[in-house]
């Protein structure tokens, strides 16, 4: 598989042909769920521009996301809710959605590379890759797979509860945030564990 151009140290590919990159998107909002992505690519249909999605404009993260849907050999979509993460916590519900990503792929892959410092428990051998978005093709893919994914369901999240502008922060906080949130109260897509929404309910 080809690998992206960087200034870091080229990643080791292993030796095989199914390959699958693993991101999130999530971990930092007060609502929703957070979404991981799997995918493998084609090595013979390759996709260029491929990059972290934080780096992308709205228009290119689209026209990335549809050409991924287009050449990629395969697509796993993975979450933990809300209630997952109240539970878990946000960093084992990040591994546990990483985990239904992976299952969720057509065609079990040989072997997985996982952005970030740790792996989740996993039926194959896998590498954590510190700032892979940048460095790895497939979880470039993946990081674009799940932003577009759950951005848009902020989208619709918005359409249903218009007045905490859903659509524009994405439940990320910001100041417009938190003073829906202070004005409206919480709705039950709402992470009950993060600090300003346990503030919300009183629990601190």
């Amino acid at each position: 598989m080809s690998k992206l151009k960087t200034d870091y140290a080229d990643v080791i590919y292993p030796d095989f042909s199914l390959i699958a990159g693993v991101d999130e998107v999530g971990r930092g909002p007060l609502v929703g769920d957070v979404v991981t992505a799997a995918v493998i690519l084609d090595a013979n249909n390759p996709i260029a521009g491929l990059t972290d999605s934080k780096k992308l404009t709205e228009k290119k993260l689209v026209l990335l996301f549809d050409e991924i849907q287009e050449k990629a050999i395969c697509i796993g979509i993975g979450r933990a809710s809300p209630a997952e993460i109240d539970q878990l916590n946000i960093l084992h519900a990040t591994m546990l959605a990483m985990q239904r990503a992976v299952e969720q792929l057509t065609i079990v892959p040989e072997f997985v590379f996982i952005d970030g410092n740790r792996c989740p428990s996993l039926n194959m051998p896998c590498e954590a890759i510190v700032k892979g978005d940048l460095r790895v093709a497939e979880i470039s893919a993946a990081s674009i797979i799940a932003k577009v994914t759950r951005d848009r369901e902020m989208v619709e999240l918005d359409k249903k509860h218009p007045h905490y502008g859903f659509a524009q922060h994405k439940g990320y906080p910001t100041k417009a945030h938190f003073a829906a949130l202070e004005k409206y109260g919480i709705i039950p897509e709402y992470r009950r564990s993060f600090k300003p929404v346990s503030k919300q309910l009183g629990l601190l």
